[in-house]
């Protein structure tokens, strides 16, 4: 078995190699050719610690990623989120390849919103509210600035201290931003992505302006819910497997009768996608296994390159 650490792993990757991992997860998931079977939840012997095994195979690829959040991490000094991405050797059934991906998953979740946005945000769109200031929506905007130009990213967050440490880190990164409250930033936002563990709406329905992008990437649970139902009564529905979405997604909280289209449809050129300037699209990112196993195919091939086993 190839044992790639996460040092060696978190070197590997880059916003552009997570993007295109991304992009053709998102198109396979649309394919009759790939099988993303049911989300595992699970926690430790603490009820507080989380974990999530989520499985997928492909003409090419089986295997499965084992997500875990141990909130009392912050406190030790470690990160909150790991992940642990396992490949099949499909001829043995034995584990080939094992990649510790924490950082790894944060460039995954992260593309997979700026995929959806490369296709439903609007060309100009240039403001962003971003909700959280924990180390996933720090990944969001700079995924987004690569497809958009970004003139202004404003942070919505409980924590003022956390929220100014995110500014001044983005700033660093080359991006202007500035804490905001809820009801502002979504008045001047483009662009809003919520990247927060909420049970409950993060913002009312009427502050999001027409034309604007709404992508949820929170919700991954029953019970989690990060936007307002009436915004999902009247925007177009876009996700990265319909399923998925309706059972422990944002859009298990969404009108039954609306229409819910995978993003892979809109990449093929089976969905137009954005219908008007002033339509509002709203993107619910709730994780598929098979982005795991087109990023560790990536990994794979870039850590041979470069002369690994």
């Amino acid at each position: 078995m190839l044992f790639i650490s996460e040092a060696t792993s978190a070197a590997l990757v880059n916003h552009e190699m997570a993007f295109e991992a991304a992009r053709e997860a998102l198109i396979a998931a649309c394919g009759d050719r790939s099988t993303s079977f049911p989300v595992v939840l699970g926690h430790g012997s603490s009820s507080t610690n989380r974990f999530t095994v989520k499985a997928a195979a492909t003409a090419e690829l089986a295997g499965l990623k084992v997500g875990s959040y141990w909130p009392g991490n912050a406190d030790r000094g470690l990160e909150r989120h790991n992940s642990l991405i396992l490949l099949f050797d499909q001829e043995t059934g034995r584990i080939g390849v094992a990649i510790e991906a924490g950082v790894v998953n944060a460039y995954r979740t992260a593309a997979a919103d700026a995929v959806a946005a490369d296709r439903l945000a609007r060309p100009d769109a240039g403001i962003l509210a971003i909700f959280g200031a924990g180390n996933q929506a720090r990944f969001e905007c700079l995924a987004l600035a690569r497809v958009r130009t970004l003139r202004q990213v404003l942070v919505v967050t409980r924590d003022p201290a956390r929220g100014e440490a995110m500014a001044a880190e983005l700033r660093r990164q080359g991006l202007k931003a500035d804490i905001s409250d809820a009801r502002d930033a979504c008045a001047a936002a483009d662009i809003i992505v919520t990247a927060t563990p909420a049970r409950a709406p993060l913002f009312e329905a009427d502050w999001v302006r027409p034309g604007t992008h709404v992508a949820s990437m929170g919700s991954d649970a029953r019970g989690k819910q990060e936007l307002p139902p009436d915004l999902l009564a009247r925007a177009g529905l876009f996700c990265d497997l319909a399923e998925q979405s309706r059972a422990i997604g944002e859009f298990q909280h969404a009108p039954p009768d609306v229409t819910v289209t995978a993003i892979g449809a809109v990449l093929l050129g089976r969905h137009p996608g954005r219908r008007s300037r002033d339509e509002i699209t709203v993107f619910d990112s709730s994780g598929l296994s098979l982005q795991d196993l087109y990023i560790a195919r990536s990994l794979l091939a870039k850590h041979r390159d470069a002369g690994g086993a």
